[in-house]
């Protein structure tokens, strides 16, 4: 089989914050993040997975981090996503509204 390598996003239901990683063993990884094994996440806990992606090239999995943690990939992320992010206050860490329309999750 096939290495493969992912993208994923995660969702604290602690402080409604969100984390966007890469790994090449999603499930250990999400048990680490469980677990409180991750410093970059520990305290933040617990954690959702709610979007991922998978790729056979570790550089496309790297690039397609880097671009989710941009401007730009955090509005693909927030269309991609619309249904989910209605589910929670308008003022969604990492996805905050901008402007008066509270009703639809923004970046900040």
């Amino acid at each position: 089989m096939e290495r493969m390598f992912y993208v994923y996003l995660l969702h604290s239901a602690k402080d409604n914050g969100f984390y966007i990683g890469y790994s090449t063993d999603l499930k250990r990884r999400l048990s680490e993040h469980t677990r409180g094994a991750s410093f970059a996440t520990k305290s933040r806990g617990p954690w959702k997975l709610i979007y991922y992606e998978a790729y056979t090239e570790r550089e496309d999995a790297e690039g397609r981090e880097k671009f989710l943690k941009s401007g730009a990939g955090r509005r693909f992320l927030r269309a991609q996503l619309r249904h989910y992010l209605q589910r929670f206050p308008a003022r969604v860490k990492g996805f905050a509204s901008r402007g008066s329309n509270h009703d639809a999750p923004a970046l900040y």
